[in-house]
C-alpha cells in the first residue's frame, strides 16, 4: 500500500460518475481503490516501473 498520497483531479460526464460510483458501491470498493488498480494495471499493461522497490528501473 502507498505511504504518501496526490491528487488527480479528473472531470468526468455526470452520468457516468454516478453509474461508476454505484458499479463500485455494489463491488464493496470506493471510486479511488478501483482507479488506483487500473492505474496500477495500466502502467503494469506497458511496462512502466514506479515506487521504492523500482527505483532506478523506469
Amino acid at each position: 500500500m502507498e505511504t504518501k498520497t496526490a491528487r488527480l483531479t479528473v472531470l468526468i460526464d455526470p452520468d457516468k460518475k454516478e453509474a461508476f460510483e454505484q458499479l463500485c458501491a455494489r463491488q464493496d470498493q470506493t471510486a479511488s481503490q478501483v482507479v488506483r488498480q487500473l492505474i496500477r494495471d495500466y502502467l503494469a499493461k506497458h511496462g512502466v516501473s514506479y515506487g521504492r522497490d523500482d527505483a532506478g528501473r523506469g
